[in-house]
């Protein structure tokens, strides 16, 4: 038996609370629910950190991480709402930020003098044990995985 939530779409989830018909946050996808929630607090403090403090030091680096930061909360705020557009979102979001994460780790190789400092996606994410660029594909497939059957 499940329960519906009011207003939303049980078949899809696209409703405005979370549908039972996509449900991201059970078995595995708790594990990634609880990984981009670590991600989204030691980016977001270490961005707002940087940025508040130290700006001027390395503009570029800090606000790349003040990015990985917003991309890593939103995807969190994605997978706790579930349904079946916050997926499709999350999805999304996840290739932004693996494409993110590669072009940002391959930037810091090729041109290291722009980065005076360390991004979260810097030499794709070595100095958080390249958990940044793990997380997207594990999430990228998680995701895919929960798509709806019709």
């Amino acid at each position: 038996m499940t329960t519906e939530v009011p207003g939303s779409d049980s078949e899809s989830g696209t409703g405005p609370g979370p549908g039972p018909g996509v449900r991201l946050v059970k078995g595995p996808g708790l594990l990634l629910l609880w990984l981009y929630g670590v991600m989204s607090v030691g980016a977001v403090s270490r961005s707002a950190y940087q940025i508040a403090t130290e700006f001027d030091r390395a503009p570029l680096a800090y606000a790349l991480s003040g990015v990985a930061a917003v991309v890593y909360a939103f995807i969190t705020y994605t997978l706790v709402r579930g349904g079946e557009t916050a997926r499709r979102i999350a999805l999304a979001c996840c290739a932004a930020e693996l494409a993110g994460v590669l072009i940002v780790g391959t930037w810091t190789l090729v041109a290291p003098s722009a980065f005076p400092d360390a991004t979260v996606w810097s030499d794709y994410g070595m100095g958080y044990l390249f958990i940044p660029v793990l997380l997207p594909v594990t999430g990228i497939l998680w995701l895919r995985g929960r798509a709806t059957r019709r």
